[in-house]
């Protein structure tokens, strides 16, 4: 009963029982990357003669847990999917990762208040006026 009503609701951790419908009616299984993210394809064309294309993400639904391939596809940069033509990869390139803000492995630069907010002075640097300060000044 829990996974109904959240399959009715919550859009944020998987597809709601909409989406599933329209999926399962409108759209073909084009494929599934390494995330377990499941890619779908329209059936016949819309409007403008390109068909729609989604994403059901294997939980969370984050657009960074997208490869860049599958990522070129949703969005008609390449005409097959990376299970048909996979792309060249380089030996620069990193391997895909998810978005890592608001997360314990978010990068913290020196001085952010993550990192207890100490860092080296700067020359320009703001110095707060004071009251006391102006009356010795006098």
């Amino acid at each position: 009963m829990l996974l109904f009503i959240k399959r009715l609701f919550a859009w944020w951790d998987g597809a709601t029982l909409g989406t599933l419908l329209t999926v399962s009616r409108r759209g073909r299984k084009v494929g599934t990357d390494e995330f377990g993210n499941r890619y779908y394809e329209e059936r016949r064309p819309s409007f403008d003669g390109k068909p729609r294309r989604w994403v059901i993400y294997n939980g969370y639904a984050d657009a960074s847990r997208v490869p860049v391939a599958w990522h070129g596809w949703l969005h008609h940069t390449f005409a097959a999917p990376p299970t048909e033509q996979p792309p060249q990869h380089w030996p620069w390139e990193k391997p895909s990762q998810p978005n890592l803000t608001g997360t314990i492995y978010a990068w913290r630069p020196q001085g952010s208040l993550a990192r207890g907010g100490k860092r080296a002075p700067a020359p320009g640097d703001y110095q707060a006026w004071t009251p006391e300060g102006s009356a010795s000044d006098a």
